[in-house]
């Protein structure tokens, strides 16, 4: 797009003084911070770009809009110069790719962390050559072929799924589908973490194959491991467990409501040459059996999905994390370490920290907090967007006293 094409952009309009966020870094612009009566929001169909402006008519940035979502615009550039395009896409990917260079010697990894790589609306991760592309936003759907040339360009797959069936894209007013982009798109791919390979399944996997966000965690878990008896809690493909195993775990059982994940995981310890056992069910209800079977760990470790996506969910949310943390810790035995996770952007870590006090009052144990995580450096933090930091994992020592 030309200087000039961008200049006859139709302007979207802010309130007075609804820039300040903006210009101390955020990129979304919400509903109620539009100037509505100088830029009706019904004038914008889902994925125009706009030219943001203050209410003195200072260029704010080039933003894509949604009149239908509560976050109306998120920002793309606040260069003048750089408007909305494949170029600039193919620079943002290029400053992606350099990160992720520098994390890993290996091409395992997410390679664009929406707002936290300036593409808002857009999450991509690399398994070798092959891209799973996920677009959460109108105006990154209607950039989606501009996406798939720049990833030719910047990265040269050699194929990419689109894996397009988040609830984001509902709240969008977008489709839902997962289907290939270019190239034959293998029904799994391997991962390589932390000196070990996994299979993870693609179309029919969780998210986007695999969770790479844990992957410092699961480095951080190593310390911990020699000879203990690890119970592993929304195993998924057994990541956590195998890794133990593979670095002097006594034994090592994962619980997972899913088959399919169970059975992978047991594949994934078998061509990492250890034994797993497995566990079907419900969490919440094969730590009751679990603990009416009297038995006890070393290592307990929780790693839930979220259990408040939208802050509605907050109070059910917060009794699901206290429960869950009271019955991981009870299956522990006089001296043992409970690793817990929250991936809830709207449990906050220090809501996180009193549900495991909770926990240890309730049971008569002293517990202490002796490591915290966050996501991997691959999923970086935008630090005037707090909703990029969601992640918060725990160490604790859990004691009887």
């Amino acid at each position: 797009m030309s200087r000039a094409n961008a200049e006859s952009l139709p302007a979207l309009r802010l309130r007075h003084g609804e820039d300040r966020r903006l210009a101390a870094g955020h990129l979304w612009v919400f509903s109620n911070e539009i100037d509505v009566a100088a830029t009706p929001l019904t004038a914008f169909a889902p994925g125009d770009v706009v030219r943001v402006v203050s209410d003195r008519d200072r260029f704010v940035g080039y933003a894509y809009v949604n009149p239908r979502s509560l976050i109306a615009a998120r920002i793309l550039s606040r260069d003048v110069e750089a408007p909305p395009d494949r170029s600039l896409l193919v620079r943002r990917l290029k400053m992606a790719l350099a990160l992720r260079r520098r994390l890993s010697d290996e091409p395992y990894y997410r390679l664009v962390f929406g707002e936290s790589d300036l593409l808002p609306g857009l999450v991509i991760d690399r398994y070798g050559d092959v891209l799973v592309v996920e677009i959460g936003t109108a105006g990154m759907e209607r950039m989606k072929d501009d996406i798939l040339e720049a990833l030719r360009k910047v990265v040269e797959p050699r194929a990419v799924l689109w894996r397009n069936d988040s609830s984001a894209r509902t709240l969008e007013g977008l489709p839902l589908y997962v289907e290939p982009a270019f190239g034959e798109v293998p029904e799994h791919i391997t991962v390589r973490e932390n000196g070990l390979a996994f299979e993870a399944p693609l179309a029919g996997g969780q998210k986007t194959g695999w969770f790479y966000d844990q992957a410092q965690n699961r480095r951080t878990l190593l310390r911990y491991v020699a000879g203990a008896r690890v119970l592993d809690v929304f195993s998924y493909l057994g990541a956590w467990a195998i890794a133990a195993l593979k670095h002097g775990a006594a034994e090592a059982t994962c619980v997972d409501s899913s088959v399919s994940a169970l059975a992978m995981g047991e594949r994934n310890a078998a061509a990492n040459e250890v034994k797993l056992a497995t566990i079907k069910g419900d969490a919440f209800d094969v730590l009751a059996e679990l603990k009416a079977e009297r038995r006890e760990f070393d290592l307990v470790i929780l790693d839930p999905p979220a259990f408040i996506k939208r802050r509605k969910d907050i109070p059910k949310g917060q009794a699901a994390y206290r429960k869950l943390n009271l019955l991981g810790m009870q299956l522990l035995g006089r001296d043992g370490l409970l690793v817990t996770s929250s991936c809830s952007y709207h449990l906050s870590g220090d809501e996180l920290l009193a549900a495991i006090a909770r926990a240890g009052r309730n049971l008569e144990r002293h517990v202490a907090m002796l490591e915290a995580g966050g996501q991997a450096p691959d999923h970086p933090v935008h630090p005037a967007i707090p909703e990029t930091r969601y992640l918060k994992t725990f160490f604790c020592r859990v004691v009887r006293e």
